[in-house]
């Protein structure tokens, strides 16, 4: 029966895409005179210039050659928006939030790996869930997990040590072990739980799955897009059958990782639900204070109507690991990049938080950390030019005029184009490269890595912009209703692993060339590697 219903599906999806195909012919699109790029193929458009691997040089001359909002081709031919005008932007996530949702795709391809959570919930739903969840990532708690960071990035340290001394002058590769820090930083502050991912004598099933995600997911990226008609069908038990019957093996091993991730979690949640009901929590990890044991109180005080059911509260476990551990990882192992191939700016920033960590008492505490000028530079410069996410993607829930702050030229030459008439169930891309990088927001200049710039007052044009982004005038964390929601973690882990180690080595760039793919999230590998495995080797000295 199940096999049946894909198959019918199938057979409606392929009228549907015929259709996309053969529109533009019998039906003039509002879109018509938008300027942009002509598609590369019948039925994928400009579809994998855009979600390329090294589709950075595609990105950036969107911007350049066709304006602040450009018209792109999706699958079967769809007209959809390429966006990085400011005012588009702020309709989009703030003025206009509940009209530019989530793509179907996004929501229940995210349900359907990681559980109900805030990845994978939008309209009253998504409300419910973020108004639980925004006080637990208070500043006032986010100060509270410094003294859990500390030992971990300590440790980080001491691996880092001894692989220097084992690699005898050799590179080294550091994104292993910033991936595994920032897994365990997410574990023991976010979860109240230890992956043991600093230690090589033990292995732990969470992060041993979580490793098969990444590959996995990118297996079937192109087929989630289609995943959306099938897991529109029937019950929920019923849409896993139909799932459960598709005869290819990449998204059975997606199966078999969200079962394991989700079963794991319930684990983590029962065993954090049992320490509180004992008033144990001194004893865990986290001592109580970590994200999920704070979200657990808040959830059992609050009322009957705002409280989350079980499944929801281990939904966002699942959600969380993934939108903060690669994104961190990637953050990190940029500026690292960056600072091999700038010794003037490491050793600048070396001095920086060598002094801060003294005046500090040898131990940063939340403010000592998040004071240092020059950390904080290099940290907003990173950000603002390298955004680990480059890209996102909205879907216009009805018609609606999108007004934008800079004019365009038409395709036609002949006209000025101020307002974009936008059609149900178009997608928007949301460009965070080209509106980070804005040169009527930034200056001429606004392509380049300048850290020195956020020492001095910006640009007027920056205010002016009101770029909606929810950090520092960019949109590297988004804004509005779902603006990334732990953005104040992953600044402060970035810079606490900054700052101790460049109290303790010296980086240079390796023997390699590094290339950093786009992907969802960008990431570092060898240049012309077969395995296209994130990698970064560097030459790594020891100071102290």
């Amino acid at each position: 029966m199940a096999v049946t219903l894909v198959q019918g599906a199938l057979i409606a999806l392929v009228s549907l895409s015929l259709w996309h195909l053969v529109r533009p012919f019998f039906i003039k699109s509002p879109l018509a005179n938008i300027p942009g790029p002509q598609r590369t193929s019948l039925w994928k458009g400009n579809f994998h210039q855009i979600f390329n691997r090294r589709g950075w040089n595609f990105h950036r001359e969107l911007a350049k050659k066709y304006g602040n909002v450009v018209k792109v081709h999706g699958l079967f031919g769809r007209e959809e928006l390429f966006v990085m005008d400011p005012l588009a932007l702020h309709h989009i996530v703030v003025k206009d939030q509940y009209v530019y949702e989530e793509t179907d795709s996004f929501i229940l391809g995210n349900g359907l790996i990681f559980g109900i959570g805030l990845l994978s919930t939008r309209g009253d739903h998504h409300k419910k869930q973020r108004k639980m969840l925004n006080p637990v990532f208070s500043l006032a708690h986010m100060r509270r997990l410094i003294p859990i960071f500390n030992p971990i990035v300590i440790q980080l340290q001491d691996v880092l040590s001894e692989q220097v001394r084992l690699a005898g002058g050799k590179d080294v590769d550091i994104m292993k072990w910033l991936s595994r820090a920032a897994l365990e930083l997410i574990g023991q502050a976010g979860l109240g739980y230890t992956f043991h991912a600093l230690d090589d004598t033990k292995t732990d099933s969470y992060s041993e799955t979580l490793k098969r995600y990444q590959p996995a997911n990118h297996n079937v990226f192109l087929f989630r897009q289609f995943l959306t008609y099938l897991l529109k069908i029937g019950t929920p038990k019923f849409r896993r059958a139909v799932v459960e019957a598709i005869p290819w093996k990449p998204v059975q091993e997606l199966i078999i990782v969200s079962d394991k991730l989700q079963s794991i979690s319930k684990q983590i949640y029962d065993t954090k639900v049992a320490a509180m009901e004992k008033g144990d929590e001194e004893h865990q990890i986290g001592r109580g204070k970590d994200i999920m044991s704070v979200l657990l109180k808040a959830n059992r005080d609050a009322s009957e109507e705002d409280r989350l059911p079980e499944e929801e509260i281990f939904g966002q476990m699942n959600g969380f690991i993934q939108a903060a551990h690669e994104t961190t990882t990637s953050s990190i192992a940029r500026v690292l990049t960056l600072l091999s191939q700038h010794q003037d700016i490491q050793d600048k920033l070396r001095e920086a938080v060598t002094s801060a960590r003294k005046e500090a008492g040898g131990e940063f505490d939340y403010e000592s950390l998040m004071t240092i000028p020059y950390l904080d530079a290099v940290c907003r410069e990173t950000l603002r030019v390298y955004p680990p996410v480059t890209h996102l993607v909205r879907i216009a829930r009805k018609d609606i005029s999108l007004p934008l702050m800079w004019p365009i030229t038409s395709a036609d030459g002949k006209s000025a184009i101020s307002e974009v008439p936008v059609k149900k169930n178009t997608n928007v891309i949301m460009s965070i490269l080209g509106a980070n990088l804005h040169k009527e927001i930034w200056g001429p200049d606004a392509e380049e890595w300048k850290p020195e710039r956020w020492l001095e007052p910006l640009p007027e044009s920056v205010g002016k912009a009101h770029m909606p982004g929810v950090y520092a005038s960019m949109m590297t964390f988004l804004g509005g209703g779902r603006a990334c929601i732990g953005f104040k973690f992953a600044e402060m882990e970035l810079k606490l692993v900054l700052a101790t180690l460049l109290h303790t080595f010296k980086f240079q760039p390796g023997s390699k060339e590094i290339y950093w793919n786009m992907g969802g999230v960008a990431n570092p590998v060898v240049k012309d590697s077969p395995t296209n495995y994130p990698e970064l080797p560097l030459k790594v000295t020891m100071l102290l």
